[in-house]
C-alpha cells in the first residue's frame, strides 16, 4: 500500500529543473526516482509541465508538476493498494484526463511511476531491472549494447554542422567492460585529434559529446574514423558508427536546410545513402523530419539492408505512431524514451507494438539527464537491442555505465551482440 508521495523540484545535467518522487509504501519501504528532460523534443511528445514564470529559471521551473504530486496525487493514491504496475500507472493516466498529460504533466506522472516501481522493487528483494523485466514478461537479461556519442552538433552543441550527433558503436567487444574501454580509447583519441587539427580544448556538449568546429559534414565522419584507428581500433569490425540526424531541426516546408546545400526528400534519403556507403554506419536516427511521413517508407527501402532505420522524433514512443510506421514499413527500429510517454505502461505497450512488428529497440537517455541510473535497469529488463545514453565525459551518463558495470559483475549478465543487417560494409 502506498503511504505517501512527495515531488521535489531538482536541476538536471544542463542545470534547469526537472522532478524526483519520493515513494513510500505502507511498510516503510521508501524510493525515489527522477525524470530526465529533452532538447531535441518530438511534437508529439507528452507534455513536460514547466512553471512560465520568466523570473524563475527563465520559465523552466516545475514547481508545478511537483504541486500536482503533493497536493492532487498523493491524496488519491496515499492508502491505496496497487498490485501491478499498470494499474497504478492508469490511475494516473485517468486522473490527468488528457491524451498528453497537459494537467499534471508527464513529469510528474513518471516520477511517481518510476518512484513506484523502484519500491516495490525492494519490497520485492529483486533487482530493478526483474521488476521491469516482470511488466513485459521478460525473465532473460542481457546487457545492450552500449552506442555512445563521440561529436555532437545541432541542438546538443553549437550547430556548426547540422546534424545532432555521431556515435560510436563497439561491435567486437564481449563485455560492457571492454566496450568502455574501446569507447575511452577512441575519445581519448578524439579529444587529442580535435586539439591538433582544430586547436581547440575538448569542451563538451549536453550529452558529453565533442564539438569541433567541422567544416562540413563528412570531416565528422572522418574525424570519427581517424580517431578509432588511432586507437589501434579497425572501423567497422571493432568500432562502428551510429548517426543521429535529427533532421526536424533542419526541415521546413519540404526542404533540408544544411548550410552550404538543401534537399528534399529524395535529395535527403540520397545524401543519408552516400554516408552508410562511405562509413561504416549501423543506424540512421530520424534520418527524415518527423512530419515527413510519406518519404520514411522510402528510406527505410533504401537503408534498410545496411543500416537500422531508427524512429525517434516520428515515433515519440507513442502507440498510435509506431502503428502508423509499422503499416507504411516506415522504420524498423524505435528509439523508446519513456518521458515521451509518461508512463511505464504506456512505454511498455509502445516497445511490445514495435517488438511485434520485428523491430529492434534503442533504450534512450535524454540531454538533460540526472545521476540517477534506472534506465540502465530498464534497457536491460526490457531487453533492449542497444542504449543510448552519451558520452562517457560526465557523472548523469556514468551513473547508467557504471550500474551496467556492477549487473555485469554482480549478477554476471551478459552482453548483447549487435544483430547485422545484409549488406552492412
Amino acid at each position: 500500500m502506498i503511504k505517501q508521495l512527495t515531488g521535489y523540484e531538482i536541476l538536471d545535467s544542463r542545470g534547469r529543473p526537472t522532478v524526483k518522487a519520493k515513494c513510500v509504501l505502507s511498510d516503510g519501504t521508501s524510493a525515489s526516482a527522477s525524470v530526465p528532460s529533452g532538447a531535441s523534443t518530438g511534437k508529439a511528445e507528452a507534455l513536460e509541465l514547466r512553471d512560465g514564470d520568466k523570473t524563475r529559471f527563465n520559465g523552466l521551473g516545475c514547481r508545478k508538476a511537483v504541486a500536482n504530486i503533493n497536493d492532487h496525487i498523493n491524496p488519491v493514491l496515499a492508502g491505496k493498494e496497487f498490485s501491478r504496475q499498470e494499474e497504478l500507472d492508469n490511475v494516473l493516466i485517468a486522473l490527468d484526463g488528457t491524451k498528453n498529460k497537459e494537467n499534471l504533466g508527464a513529469n510528474a506522472i513518471l516520477a511517481c511511476s518510476l518512484a513506484f516501481a523502484r519500491a516495490q522493487a525492494l519490497k520485492k528483494g529483486i533487482p530493478l531491472y526483474r521488476y521491469f523485466g516482470e511488466i513485459i514478461g521478460n525473465a532473460v537479461f542481457r546487457l545492450p549494447v552500449p552506442t555512445v556519442n563521440l561529436f555532437s552538433g545541432g541542438k546538443h552543441a553549437g550547430g556548426q554542422v547540422p546534424v545532432q550527433d555521431l556515435l560510436v558503436v563497439p561491435v567486437s567487444a564481449d563485455t560492457m567492460g571492454e566496450s568502455l574501454e574501446q569507447v575511452h580509447a577512441v575519445y581519448r583519441c578524439a579529444s587529442e585529434w580535435i586539439g591538433e587539427k582544430y586547436g581547440m580544448r575538448a569542451l563538451k556538449a549536453d550529452e558529453g559529446g565533442l564539438a569541433p568546429s567541422f567544416r562540413k559534414m563528412e570531416e565528422m565522419f572522418e574525424d570519427a574514423i581517424k580517431s578509432i584507428e588511432n586507437a589501434g581500433l579497425v572501423p567497422g569490425k571493432d568500432v562502428a558508427l551510429a548517426l543521429d540526424v535529427a533532421s526536424s531541426h533542419f526541415y521546413t516546408e519540404g526542404i533540408y536546410d544544411l548550410g552550404k546545400e538543401k534537399k528534399d526528400s529524395a535529395g535527403m534519403i540520397g545524401l543519408l545513402k552516400s554516408w552508410v556507403g562511405a562509413y561504416p554506419i549501423l543506424s540512421v536516427e530520424d534520418g527524415l523530419a518527423e512530419n515527413d511521413w510519406v518519404f520514411w517508407p522510402d528510406m527505410k527501402r533504401t537503408l534498410q539492408d545496411s543500416c537500422l532505420v531508427l524512429g525517434d522524433d516520428l515515433l515519440c514512443t507513442q502507440v498510435e505512431r509506431i502503428r502508423k510506421a509499422v503499416d507504411m514499413d516506415a522504420a524498423n527500429a524505435l528509439l523508446l524514451k519513456v518521458n515521451q510517454c509518461g508512463s511505464l505502461t504506456e512505454a511498455a505497450a509502445a516497445y511490445r507494438l514495435a517488438r511485434q512488428a520485428g523491430w529492434q529497440v534503442t533504450v534512450s537517455a535524454r540531454s538533460g539527464e540526472t545521476e540517477d541510473d534506472w534506465l540502465a535497469d530498464l534497457a536491460i529488463g526490457w531487453g533492449g537491442n542497444q542504449i543510448k545514453i552519451g558520452s562517457l565525459a560526465q557523472s548523469d551518463r556514468t551513473a547508467k555505465y557504471n550500474r551496467m558495470l556492477e549487473l555485469e559483475q554482480e549478477d554476471h549478465l551478459p552482453l548483447r551482440k549487435w544483430i547485422y543487417p545484409a549488406g552492412f560494409r
